[in-house]
């Protein structure tokens, strides 16, 4: 099979990478949302498996059917919502808001619609917002060299060394030196007390609240689309993946309303994790890089199946380490991304308006800065067209 033809090492440690950061990033915020929801300890560990086991099958499925890194994620900005949101309903009324956020991404899939809009998005634009998205990543290694200077010094260091003898794995041996540098300096008995264990699924049945499918459910629909489905799909356009965007749109939703009872609260394309399949590091023939996508699939299905062991393993390593790892890993892509942005005479200044917007962070009626940074570029760049034309 050319599967095996087309693995490489890089391309395996990206999807592992991917995860990595996908998990260790934002898995926090999943917890406070279950916790919100009413989740005891048992079904926090459901969700966690529902999860992996939705981004993990995504992933590798989609990749293996397109040939191009899909990267799927849970929905971070999702779960901050949910987080603050779910205090006044019940948990099954949480998962009844679950399904028909997951339904309305599945209808917006189906019927075509967001990738009609998506094609009106000059690919500048997109560039720029992906750009801004990515560059709190960026900054997260200096301000990691701040608090944990030794630690990130050396895993820059090694960046810049191994970079010019074997770029193809600069990033393996970043996360090596990283995980050897904190396993030397972590306490023996954080380590020992990792538990082992397989958790198990908790299934509940829906209910429905119209308040809360309302207040709660379109929310978590609209902040699903615009901060993380938007970027997915502008990581995959910068990459030059002409992947159809409907289809994994639909996929997503599905994803969500099946896993919903579950605890799978939200599915999306990944940004971040997706951008460190789909650059040079992962490996130099774009072709080949889909491999990143079945790799990040396998390791976010074992993730999931082992629960509260993987969640407290990633607890270990330093909040410094991930920054830094997250933000090396993206440095390609962030720069590559920013010159596709600003080359261009026409779309400079609505670019850097995007740009500018996004890296902001302003949100206006709950829906995040990478829609409104699309929003104001692609205002100014109708209005330098209208003021050419007259």
């Amino acid at each position: 099979m050319s599967v095996f033809k087309d693995i490489s090492l890089s391309a395996v440690v990206a999807g592992f990478i991917a995860v990595l950061v996908g998990f260790a990033s934002s898995v926090a915020i999943v917890f406070q949302a279950a916790q919100a929801s009413g989740a005891d300890s048992h079904t926090i560990v459901s969700w966690i498996m529902a999860l992996g086991l939705g981004m993990g099958a995504s992933c590798f499925f989609l990749s293996l059917w397109y040939k191009a890194p899909v990267i799927t994620a849970w929905s971070t900005p999702g779960a901050a919502l949910l987080a603050t949101s779910l205090g006044q309903i019940t948990y099954a009324e949480s998962i009844g808001v679950f399904i028909f956020a997951g339904a309305l991404t599945l209808l917006t899939g189906v019927t075509g619609l967001f990738d009609r809009l998506m094609r009106l998005v000059p690919l500048p634009i997109a560039c720029a917002m992906l750009a801004g998205v990515l560059f709190k990543f960026g900054l997260g290694i200096f301000e990691s060299l701040k608090t944990d200077t030794f630690l990130v010094a050396a895993m820059l260091v090694t960046y810049l060394v191994v970079k010019y003898f074997l770029p193809r794995y600069v990033i393996l041996v970043v996360f090596m030196v990283g995980v050897i540098l904190s396993v030397v300096r972590s306490d023996d008995a954080m380590l020992s007390h990792i538990p082992l264990s397989v958790g198990q699924f908790v299934w509940v049945w829906p209910e429905w609240n119209v308040n809360a499918l309302i207040g709660i459910g379109i929310p978590l629909f609209i902040v699903t689309m615009t901060s993380q489905n938007i970027p997915g799909v502008a990581v995959m356009r910068s990459s030059q993946y002409h992947t159809p965007v409907s289809p994994l749109i639909s996929w997503t939703g599905l994803a969500s309303v099946v896993l919903a009872p579950l605890g799978g609260f939200a599915f999306n394309l990944a940004a971040i994790t997706a951008a460190i399949c789909s650059g040079d590091e992962c490996h130099r023939d774009p072709k080949r890089r889909y491999i990143a996508g079945l790799s990040a699939g396998l390791f976010y299905l074992l993730a999931g199946l082992a629960g509260t062991s993987v969640v407290a393993l990633f607890s270990v390593f330093p909040k410094s380490m991930i920054a830094a790892l997250a933000g090396i890993a993206l440095l390609g892509t962030i720069g590559m991304n920013l010159k596709s942005a600003v080359s261009n005479d026409q779309y400079r200044e609505a670019a850097l308006v995007t740009f500018l917007v996004t890296v902001s962070g302003v949100s206006f009626a709950g829906i995040a800065s990478a829609f409104w940074g699309i929003v104001l570029g692609s205002v100014f760049l109708l209005a330098a067209k209208l003021t050419k034309s007259n």
